[in-house]
């Protein structure tokens, strides 16, 4: 599907340019042993820390701290400036949480809103991961409440209503967006057809622009625009720089300057939950769902002031759920439903897959993946084209009755694992 797109062709002295496409990073770059915002700085699952351990021991790495009282959640931490962000609960709403992240102590926390659903919802509980820029921190609920809080004491700066505020319409989950902050904007999706994305001033909560998506695409059944679970990503593609989300029906481009609908690529999409952050190299997009569909890559370019999407290949054992895969090198590492694959990015073909720990999340951090089953446990696997090769396994003590769904996070030398009520931090620095 193509869409025009008007005033955006860039000229020198009456020559049209092109800009070759280039990931652009969402924040500014990190401090040492910082992870600001969801999957890391750039949004992508891979971290630049070195050092780390090769191997693991039998009982896994170095149990430093844990804590407990976080109340119902799936969101994974942030780290900055010395302290460590989470969502929980607290009774009947959504919480947001600081602690030290040296020794875990809690330093304060604040609510956020309602927990989505009525008593006894499955799932219920957190699941966005709190977004820090400089001295504020942003964290959304499950119910479509996003608040603006002071990292130092949890003041509360300016809050809006995803619902209330912009007649927003989320998936049958709630909301589990983690909100983007890029520049002066904070990004986020409200879903519906008034404002399926919208874009705030990060210092005041004043709405900077609106990107109304129909709600019906031709050829494609059901709502297009409603939030899906996917967390948006910025980057460059042919000099237009967007803002690029995977909603109810489809993964969507728009302009990061207006929030004009730049192009779609619907392939990936499943009628029943999409929760994959995008990842994009070079003007092309890959995204993956479960439910038997499966992730592809669709190319984007500019013709004049059209911007068009061409699939370049589609993977059906791709289909990962809501565990993420990263990109390192020209390889594409994460679950389907039940394999851990290494796919090359450039043709779409499987090199290698294994059993390894079932469906999960991913992580990467010098040279290896850190692999997390939804089970529980956790394997360190060599980030390689060759073959499978596992450096380590272990599970957490004290596993709950649920799903470990929130995903892998390594700052300073540190693994943090949430899991449900509890977080526990490793030490995984290398000797």
């Amino acid at each position: 599907m193509s869409f025009r797109l008007t005033g955006l062709i860039l000229t020198w002295f009456g020559i049209v340019a092109v800009v070759q496409a280039v990931p652009l990073p969402t924040l500014p770059k990190p401090g040492v042993g910082e992870w600001p915002c969801w999957r890391g700085p750039e949004r992508n699952g891979l971290c630049q820390e070195t050092g780390l351990l090769r191997e693991w021991p039998a009982r896994g790495p170095k149990l430093l701290w844990k804590c407990e009282g976080l109340g119902q959640g799936y969101s994974a931490p942030s780290l900055a400036g010395g302290k460590l962000f989470i969502t929980g609960t607290e009774e009947k709403q959504e919480i947001l949480l600081a602690y030290d992240a040296q020794s875990g102590n809690q330093l304060w926390k604040i609510p956020i809103g309602s927990i989505f659903g009525a008593t006894g919802t499955r799932y219920q509980g957190a699941r966005s991961t709190p977004t820090v820029e400089g001295n504020l921190v942003f964290a959304l609920g499950s119910d479509g409440r996003l608040i603006c809080a002071e990292t130092s004491r949890g003041t509360l700066k300016w809050a809006k209503d995803l619902k209330a505020d912009f007649e927003g319409k989320n998936g049958a989950w709630g909301y589990a967006e983690s909100p983007l902050v890029d520049r002066d904007q904070v990004v986020c999706t409200p879903g519906g057809s008034k404002a399926t994305l919208v874009a705030l001033h990060k210092k005041t909560g004043e709405v900077i622009w609106k990107a109304a998506i129909p709600a019906a695409m031709p050829g494609k059944p059901g709502v297009y625009n409603a939030a899906g679970y996917a967390s948006l990503v910025v980057s460059e593609i042919e000099g237009v720089r967007q803002y690029i989300q995977f909603l109810a029906g489809g993964v969507v481009g728009v302009s990061a300057k207006d929030g004009t609908l730049l192009w779609t690529y619907d392939h990936p999409a499943s009628r029943t939950a999409n929760c994959f952050t995008p990842i994009v190299r070079a003007g092309s997009v890959f995204a993956a769902s479960a439910y038997g569909i499966g992730g592809g890559t669709a190319q984007i370019r500019r013709t004049g002031n059209t911007f068009k999407t061409n699939e370049l290949y589609f993977v059906k054992e791709l289909q990962n759920h809501h565990g993420g895969m990263v990109l390192v090198g020209d390889h594409l590492y994460g679950t389907g439903a039940s394999k851990l694959y290494c796919v090359d990015f450039k043709t779409g073909k499987v090199v290698w897959e294994n059993a390894g720990v079932g469906k999960g999340s991913i992580l990467y951090a010098d040279g290896y993946l850190y692999v997390r089953s939804e089970k529980g446990v956790i394997a360190l696997v060599e980030a390689t084209p060759t073959a499978y090769r596992e450096k380590g396994r272990f599970l957490q003590p004290m596993r709950s009755a649920q799903g470990t769904w929130a995903h892998p996070v390594i700052a300073g030398g540190r693994l943090y694992l949430r899991d449900w009520d509890g977080l526990y931090c490793y030490d995984v620095k290398g000797n």
